[in-house]
């Protein structure tokens, strides 16, 4: 499948695996991360108290890792226009994100099951955050809806 933007539930075929491009996790990523969650765990905002953990240096906060995730899965375009709700995460943070490391995405369609009801159907997607020494730092399943062909038809009309 050579066009990726906004593929209808009866077009994203089971197997079927996109890789994102990479993106580095900064600083700013990190403190604008705890300011805008309310997280500022030390783990991630104090240097001197991050070199006294198993890590040995302050890291990103693991749902920054899935935020910054998601943010990559839409930039394939493979979502655009389709993506009508997000309903299951199944997550595992597997190795720190650290500052300065750089992370991609790769996302394979394992499960479909059709939502008539619903204007198109369910698709389970196992998506992998690798690190630049294609290391698996964070994995799991998202399960969306997705909107079908008569859907993206009706709409048009």
């Amino acid at each position: 499948m050579t066009d990726l933007r906004g593929v209808p539930f009866e077009k994203l075929e089971i197997g079927q695996t996109v890789e994102t491009p990479a993106r580095t996790v900064t600083e700013a990523d990190v403190v604008l991360f705890a300011g805008l969650s309310g997280d500022y765990n030390p783990l991630h905002t104090d240097a001197e108290y991050a070199k006294t953990t198993i890590f040995g240096e302050r890291i990103a906060h693991g749902i920054l890792g899935l935020a910054i995730a998601s943010g990559l899965a839409w930039r394939t375009g493979l979502l655009e226009g389709t993506a009508e709700a997000l309903t299951t995460i199944e997550w595992k943070f597997r190795a720190p994100i650290r500052i300065g490391d750089t992370v991609r995405l790769r996302i394979e369609v394992k499960q479909k099951k059709e939502a008539p009801r619903l204007g198109g159907g369910f698709v389970t997607f196992a998506a992998t955050l690798l690190n630049q020494r294609d290391q698996v730092v964070q994995k799991g399943t998202w399960t969306l809806l997705i909107r079908g062909e008569k859907a993206e038809e009706d709409e048009g009309e």
